[in-house]
């Protein structure tokens, strides 16, 4: 079986490269909220697999405090059945994180979007965004500013047979309220397994929240990587809190 994996993301490669493949699918990103102090946040991304044509739905919780994931509480939700729908997976996703989202009851605190730049944002920068932490005027708050820079790293056990190397991303706060920075959130020193293969990266959005004087932001970043129609989107949240 880990021949056939290999020769089968083998394939999906040299298509992509090709042109042959088209008709990747990107998940949608949903916000969920944060705890009432800022320390949790959480999120779900959704959609249709390409290939296998399965809706999935995947809700995570992120301890903010220092950007790791809350212990066994990633849900992960395919549907099989026939027919299963996007709203079954969400369903089935929200029901098994419920006593979770009960605890920190994130939707009292949903928080702000203070920016979102999705792929269909024909205009959005990849690699920049600059945003203010609310939505209000008179503005009390000078511009943030998120910079990506993709880097090369060695492939993962994944993609090891068909590339040499594989895309990472170092993430940093170029700008916090309106003073010049170099704060850096993420910087990879190799790529997880998880990310499947990456093709590149794009900032896609930030959220924020303030509790007893302490802004938390979300940075979202959108994975690109190979499928087996073609290019696949899913989400990452990278989080920092900000005294």
């Amino acid at each position: 079986m880990p021949a056939l994996r290999h020769l089968l993301f083998a394939v999906i490669a040299l298509s992509f490269e090709a042109g042959a493949a088209t008709a990747g699918e990107f998940a949608e990103f949903r916000p969920i909220g944060f705890s009432q102090d800022g320390k949790v946040f959480a999120f779900e991304e959704f959609g249709i697999q390409d290939g296998s044509g399965f809706a999935f739905a995947n809700r995570f919780f992120i301890d903010t405090t220092d950007d790791s994931f809350l212990p066994s509480s990633t849900v992960r939700i395919v549907i099989k059945d026939d027919p299963g729908s996007i709203g079954d997976a969400r369903a089935r996703a929200a029901a098994q994180s419920a006593t979770l989202e009960a605890r920190y009851r994130f939707a009292d605190t949903p928080g702000t979007f203070a920016a979102f730049n999705p792929l269909s944002n024909l205009d959005g920068a990849a690699h920049l965004l600059r945003y203010t932490a609310f939505s209000m005027v008179p503005q009390p708050f000078a511009p943030y500013a998120v910079t990506l820079q993709e880097k090369p790293l060695p492939p993962s056990a994944l993609c090891e047979a068909f590339s040499d190397r594989s895309v990472g991303f170092r993430l940093e706060l170029a700008e916090i309220n309106g003073e010049p920075a170099s704060l850096v959130l993420h910087d990879d020193k190799s790529v997880p397994q998880s990310r499947g293969c990456p093709t590149g990266y794009r900032i896609g959005g930030a959220l924020t929240h303030l509790a007893d004087g302490v802004s938390t932001h979300v940075v979202l970043v959108l994975v690109r990587s190979l499928g087996f129609e073609g290019e696949n989107g899913r989400w990452i949240a990278v989080t920092r809190r900000l005294e």
